[in-house]
């Protein structure tokens, strides 16, 4: 079986390696599993096959709580999925260290109905400090790909299917995210776990 990467321990990784943002495109490697035993999550790996985020989810999958970390257990997000009848809305609230199981509203992300359209899409409003900006992730039916994109249509990360180095695809659940210049990673692998939670990797 092909590597999804060269693991790297947690306590030799630098922390200080990965800001959440940069002026650079950055590429990560989503493993939609954690690697805690008998753990539910995901594990998000940098150029370096070093551990950048991670949702270790000791619940069944399918929790509607689960928090983002960094390498080293540091709450980002908590996400929040709000029952709905039909529809479903999750909620992703920025930590501190004061609060780390709600914090400050960061985002909201609604399931559109997938009925006569050829591409799922999800609206998301995030609620930052330089105020509210709309994204979408769409992602065709029945794929694990997906992209996220602005209002206009822009381009701000894009998941596919990660390949191998000979080519061969890996399993649905490994994913290559290639996240565009002054983007803050952290939102967007937060937004990959809502993705997710909603195909029940999680």
């Amino acid at each position: 079986m092909a590597k999804v990467h060269s693991f790297v321990p947690i306590a030799t990784a630098d922390a200080s390696c990965s800001p959440c943002m940069t002026p650079k495109r950055e590429a990560f490697t989503v493993w939609m599993k954690s690697l805690v035993m008998q753990s539910n999550g995901c594990t998000v790996f940098n150029q370096n096959g070093e551990i950048v985020y991670r949702i270790d989810n000791y619940e069944k999958k399918g929790s509607r709580k689960v928090f983002l970390m960094d390498l080293r257990g540091k709450v980002l997000f908590t996400i929040i999925q709000r029952k709905l009848r039909v529809l479903g809305r999750w909620e992703g609230y920025k930590c501190d260290e004061q609060d780390v199981n709600h914090g400050k509203l960061w985002f909201r992300v609604k399931k559109g109905c997938p009925i006569f359209k050829r591409r799922l899409s999800c609206q998301v409003s995030v609620h930052c400090d330089d105020g509210r900006n709309i994204f979408n992730i769409e992602s065709m039916a029945g794929k694990s790909e997906f992209r996220i994109v602005n209002r206009t249509g822009g381009l701000i990360a894009e998941g596919k299917r990660k390949q191998s180095s000979s080519g061969v695809y890996l399993g649905d659940d490994v994913l290559s995210l290639v996240v565009e210049p002054e983007v803050d990673h952290s939102l967007v692998v937060a937004l990959v776990a809502v993705y997710g939670s909603m195909h029940r990797r999680m």
